[in-house]
């Protein structure tokens, strides 16, 4: 018997990653060592301290049972904390910060809450595939907002049309941006919040690579803009900030009603964070800070190392202190990203992200990201003739 999937499944763009995913099998199977810059997973450990407490945490019989639907307060209240700490935003524990399960979870649902069929939602391209997923199968209308190098990667709000914006409900951004590491300034935050109250459109702001930053820049968040909580959320993960990509935490936190429509959709589709990783999370917020200035000093090294060796070989990289990711054109003009990041699997075993993977304003570039040591980074050098 065959089924068919749902319209809006076959709505999502054509995997593009399965094609790599199956050559890198290939390769592998001719003995060659795979050298990989293609997913943004932390090759560092989380803090010892951190994984102790959800030990500690996980054989108490109380925090076994189903965990409340917005989060713990402990959890929540930490992230407040964090927030006026860090970026002076005041945030109110109880009903503006809402736990999740990953970042990505929130992305996902968020449309549900808001969109319905027929709505437009406004999304960055290049960018996380989520955005669109998730607006899909909202039953809501992606309108790309292409993000140019001319533009230091930021959407251009003018070029977009009036019916377009008469029919949009939700933004989403993302800065420090995935994939092309660009940042945004307090300056396009407060331009946004004028746009969105303008023509009515909820922001939804992607910070998963907030504590990710190898300059003397610090990254801004969206929330400290004037006005932002009036029509804004953002988002955070505790994947990158404390290398918890496995654990499956993260938060939201912004505006009320928001907080409270995407509360009501987890309520009816999950059951909440184990609360032994929200304690696990709290205790990293609360005491681990330190471990961010640790891993960007890694970061750093693998960035000038990386972006040094792939400029001697003849690679145009866009210069940026953010993210754990290297953005850069794609060397051969007579290739498509794809084509690049195939050959180049094929003839040295290294995989990179072809940026049209992030939508068809990231063709011509190529993405590497930083989660592979100094020494694998020095031998991918090599096998790219450097």
């Amino acid at each position: 018997m065959k089924f068919k999937f749902s319209d809006r499944l076959n709505k999502l763009p054509v995997y593009l990653f399965a094609e790599i995913d199956r050559l890198k099998s290939q390769v592998k199977a001719r003995g060659i060592d795979i050298i990989s810059f293609g997913i943004g997973d932390p090759d560092l450990p989380t803090p010892k301290a951190i994984v102790d407490v959800l030990k500690k945490e996980s054989g108490i019989e109380a925090n076994q049972k189903y965990p409340s639907y917005e989060g713990l307060l402990k959890f929540r209240k930490s992230v407040s904390d964090w927030y006026k700490n860090r970026f002076a935003v005041s945030l109110d524990p109880e009903t503006e910060v809402l736990s999740l399960i990953g970042s990505k979870e929130g992305i996902g649902h968020l449309p549900l809450a808001f969109i319905n069929p027929g709505d437009v939602v406004l999304i960055p391209d290049p960018g996380y595939p989520v955005y669109n997923a998730g607006t899909i199968f909202a039953g809501g209308i992606p309108h790309i907002m292409p993000l140019k190098e001319e533009n230091d990667f930021l959407p251009d709000f003018s070029s977009i049309p009036k019916d377009i914006l008469s029919k949009a409900k939700l933004m989403f951004l993302n800065y420090p941006n995935n994939p092309t590491s660009a940042t945004a300034d307090m300056h396009f935050f407060k331009e946004t919040v004028k746009f969105a109250k303008k023509n009515d459109i909820i922001v939804a702001h992607d910070f998963a690579y907030s504590e990710v930053f190898t300059g003397e820049k610090e990254n801004r968040s969206f929330l400290e803009a004037a006005g932002a909580k009036d029509i804004g959320i953002e988002f955070h993960s505790l994947s990158k900030t404390f290398n918890m990509t496995g654990f499956r935490i993260g938060f939201a936190a912004g505006n009320e009603d928001i907080i409270k429509g995407l509360g009501a959709v987890k309520t009816n589709l999950d059951s909440g964070v184990f609360q032994a990783i929200q304690l696990a999370g709290a205790y990293g917020l609360d005491n681990e800070l330190r471990i961010v200035e640790e891993n960007n000093l890694i970061y750093k090294k693998r960035r000038d190392l990386l972006v040094g060796g792939l400029e001697k070989l003849g690679y145009k990289i866009y210069k940026s202190d953010a993210t754990f990711y290297v953005w850069s054109h794609v060397p051969k003009i007579n290739m498509t990203s794809k084509e690049f990041a195939i050959s180049l699997l094929n003839e040295t075993g290294i995989i990179i992200t072809p940026g049209s993977g992030f939508g068809a304003h990231g063709e011509g570039f190529i993405r590497f990201s930083l989660t592979i040591n100094e020494s694998r980074i020095k031998e991918a050098l090599v096998r790219m003739g450097g």
